[in-house]
């Protein structure tokens, strides 16, 4: 089978993209409101870009009508989001936090996680991620249908138990992502197997 990228439309393409690109890690991104309101959205397009500078993107598209998402327009704004990762503890309050509130509602309040203060950005991180990078916009890129937001990370935040600072490895054996399968599938990391 061969398709022709020319000859779908926008949403066949994302639709194909999206469900074999897969598993996508998932950065549930918190920023904050024009009112302080803290946004919290979940993005799956999301990856680390590089080490120096340590940078990650996130890519956020348009809603329907054309306008921007609340993130898209705080970091704009801004310039400061933290992105976090999530693990199977927090899954479904991650997966909750994609649905469309309005800008004047906290996500987190709504959902039950909460808002701890970031040592370097005004945005707050998650008490209960595994995980959150505290980041400035680096560089930002636009397509017809999305914001993509490259930013620095200036801190990082971990469960005490995930990183051995002697030998800057992650402890794996406490470390349970989920990635994003497609539409609302996701899928774990606990079917592990090394390769030499």
């Amino acid at each position: 089978m061969e398709i022709d990228f020319e000859a779908i439309t926008e949403y066949q393409r994302y639709k194909l993209m999206a469900s074999l690109i897969v598993p996508r890690p998932i950065a549930l991104v918190t920023t904050l409101g024009e009112d302080g309101t803290v946004n919290a959205a979940p993005f799956s397009m999301f990856n680390m870009l590089g080490e120096e500078p340590p940078i990650v993107m996130i890519s956020v598209n348009r809603v329907a009508d054309g306008t921007l998402k609340d993130t898209a327009v705080n970091i704009a704004r801004t310039g400061e989001f933290v992105v976090h990762l999530s693990d199977e503890a927090i899954a479904e309050k991650m997966h909750r936090c994609g649905e469309r509130f309005p800008p004047n509602v906290s996500e987190l309040e709504s959902v039950g996680l909460t808002p701890v203060a970031s040592s370097r950005v005004a945005p707050p991180r998650i008490a209960e991620a595994p995980v959150a990078f505290e980041c400035t916009l680096w560089e930002t890129l636009e397509t017809t249908s999305r914001h993509i937001f490259i930013g620095k990370v200036h801190r990082l935040h971990a469960r005490d138990e995930l990183i051995d600072v002697e030998t800057w490895r992650v402890r794996l054996q406490h470390y349970f992502p989920v990635g994003r399968f497609g539409a609302s599938d996701y899928v774990t990391t606990r079917d592990r197997f090394t390769l030499g």
